[in-house]
């Protein structure tokens, strides 16, 4: 990796983003580019005299801003390049990471205003499904009586969460040369389908479920196998529930600093499963989340899932 957006809006989630922007970029000998977006309300007129100075004012302060941070961290990293640009902050962050041709963009998730959902929303869910490269958000811990901002940055353990869709390679692949660079071991993650129940009131299609887990179990197997051949230690979890709610209660009872996770679902409805699992673990996880974003599979291609995972990761 060599080049490393770090998108801010100098929110306190932002400058939790930043030291995380600093230690990966450190780690992978990777570039720093620093973006600042001024958002531009829609409706709103830059010519009009009263918006046209006080859009003026405003960049002026960014500029400042920015240039403390850049100050900030350039001591620790080479900062390639820092910009202020005005308009929808995703669409922008989204065009500067292809124009940089960057490999992973890290950014808070609350905006200055701290309406989180509001925030969350409207930039960085837009930017983890535009994005052209994987996606670091990172939310501030202080914000939601989580752990003190002041925690060191550091990753000892990654949650990786599979669904075994067709892009599971991918965040495997990803979620390896993560772990081979920062030195950190793995817990491979599964979370069953919740269980369903018969018109008359009784557990349906147990043994199918019971054939499901031990499928998991399998596959989680071959994971763990295929990182321990890359010379990371790894271990599998596989559990039941609602997805969201055991991936951020894994990261709990298994001491993950990090989790890496694709975005789309295992039936292909990248739109609904990003809604109902990678959404609510973006707004819950009091850890960092690096999505990878998969290419659209190709008719049959979900139900593909063992056979990528076979075979031998790269040296």
């Amino acid at each position: 990796m060599s080049r490393i957006v770090l998108a801010t809006d100098f929110s306190t989630s932002a400058h939790r983003a930043r030291e995380w922007a600093v230690y990966l970029a450190t780690a992978l000998k990777a570039e720093l580019d620093v973006l600042h977006v001024m958002e531009i309300y829609p409706g709103m007129d830059v010519e009009y005299p009263v918006n046209a100075a006080y859009l003026d004012y405003t960049r002026k302060e960014a500029a400042t801003q920015l240039a403390q941070v850049v100050t900030h961290i350039g001591s620790r990293v080479t900062v390639a390049g820092a910009e202020v640009l005005m308009g929808m902050p995703s669409a922008h962050i989204i065009a500067y990471a292809e124009k940089q041709q960057a490999e992973l963009v890290v950014m808070g998730t609350q905006g200055r205003t701290g309406l989180a959902h509001v925030f969350l929303g409207s930039t960085a869910e837009r930017v983890v499904k535009g994005a052209p490269c994987p996606v670091c958000t990172v939310r501030d811990p202080g914000s939601s009586g989580g752990p003190s901002a002041s925690v060191p940055v550091s990753v000892r353990r990654i949650l990786l969460s599979l669904d075994w869709s067709a892009c599971s390679q991918a965040v495997v692949d990803y979620a390896t040369d993560l772990a081979c660079t920062l030195k950190a071991a793995v817990t491979v993650l599964h979370v069953l389908e919740p269980v369903t129940y018969g018109l008359d009131f009784t557990l349906g299609h147990s043994e199918e479920r019971e054939q499901s887990r031990q499928r998991a179990i399998e596959r989680a197997q071959q994971v763990v196998h295929a990182l321990g051949i890359r010379g990371v230690s790894a271990d599998q979890d596989i559990r039941g529930g609602l997805p969201a709610d055991s991936i951020v209660d894994a990261v709990r009872t298994r001491d993950c600093q990090m989790i890496v996770m694709g975005t789309h679902g295992r039936r292909g409805w990248s739109h609904l499963a990003y809604g109902s699992v990678a959404e609510a673990v973006l707004r819950r996880a009091q850890c960092p989340v690096l999505t990878v974003r998969c290419q659209k599979p190709g008719p049959g291609l979900e139900a593909e899932v063992v056979s990528p995972l076979v075979r031998p990761l790269p040296a």
